[in-house]
């Protein structure tokens, strides 16, 4: 969880009154290795028809063929950091619940690698029939490797990144000079005020009732805001069909699937996490601490769960 064998040592000391050894904390640790790859090579036996993915970018590092003398004259193997992705699929279910189904790590988030993704989820049990629906944020390879693995799957662009790409675009042109209240604004003041009305109203397109609601709305947005900010318009529309999908879906799934947020949320935590570390060590060290996350956030929600039910 970010903590070197000295910080565990530390903190195990305060709990059980006696410093575990080097050996000792390794051994938990190949334990949880262990849980790892049992749970990632498990068979799946049951199919959900809602996947949630995308990829987390981290930093490894990797042996090269190179060497290096050290300050004792040792000849040491070089190691170079390198950029991942770590791909995951979230399972959403009928009532709303979730749960992570398969991660692994991958050199680019391109068609080949989410293809080897799904190949290797299939291999594990998993039934491509079976999925109505995949959730994304507009990964460019993810579309390709659906239409060849998952034929029965529509997707679902995320509607936070597509609200979030607006601002890239604002050219701010006749920007109000006075607030809500009538005060004036500075410049700065008053382009935040135009992104919060932009976005704001863009959310809102999503937060109709139906399908038809949200064409309505979608036409009174771009009745306003076309001229103002053209471009951010424009791009806004691009493929803005794929945003809607989820009103083909039982409205009680609509805030759990028209977003990826709930697998960003767990990329938000294992971000923290590899930050403190820095380069993994190697691919395991990786994988391990997202293991850890995951089965963490599954307690959390489990206890919160028990709770309510009490």
């Amino acid at each position: 969880m970010g903590l070197s064998l000295r910080d565990l040592q530390e903190a195990l000391y305060f709990l059980i009154g006696h410093v575990l050894s080097r050996t000792a904390v390794n051994q938990v640790t190949l334990h949880v290795q262990q849980q790892l790859d049992t749970r990632r090579l498990e068979a799946i036996g049951k199919t959900p028809k809602i996947l949630i993915v995308d990829g987390v970018w981290v930093e490894i590092q990797y042996t090269r063929d190179e060497f290096k003398e050290d300050r004792s004259g040792h000849l040491r193997q070089c190691r170079q950091a390198e950029e991942r992705v770590v791909l995951a699929a979230l399972a959403v279910w009928e009532e709303g619940s979730y749960e992570m189904l398969h991660y692994e790590i991958a050199t680019e988030e391109g068609e080949l690698q989410w293809s080897q993704f799904f190949e290797h989820l299939i291999e594990r049990g998993f039934n491509p029939e079976t999925v109505q629906l995949v959730v994304s944020d507009g990964t460019l390879g993810l579309p390709k490797a659906l239409q060849k693995h998952l034929p029965n799957a529509q997707q679902q662009r995320c509607i936070t990144h597509k609200v979030r790409g607006i601002e890239r675009y604002l050219k701010y042109a006749q920007l109000s000079q006075v607030d809500s209240n009538g005060q004036s604004l500075k410049p700065d003041e008053a382009k935040r005020q135009r992104r919060f009305e932009i976005e704001s109203e863009a959310y809102e397109i999503y937060e109709a009732d139906s399908l038809g609601q949200a064409q309505q709305r979608l036409q009174q947005f771009i009745a306003k805001w076309e001229l103002l900010e053209p471009k951010a318009v424009q791009v806004f529309q691009r493929d803005l069909e794929l945003t809607l999908t989820f009103y083909q879906f039982d409205s009680t799934l609509h805030r759990h699937i028209r977003t990826t947020n709930h697998l960003e949320r767990l990329f938000r935590e294992f971000r923290t996490k590899s930050d403190e570390i820095g380069a993994f060590p190697h691919e395991t060290s990786c994988l391990t601490v997202f293991f850890l996350v995951i089965e963490r956030d599954h307690a959390v929600h489990a206890r919160k769960s028990v709770a309510k039910n009490s």
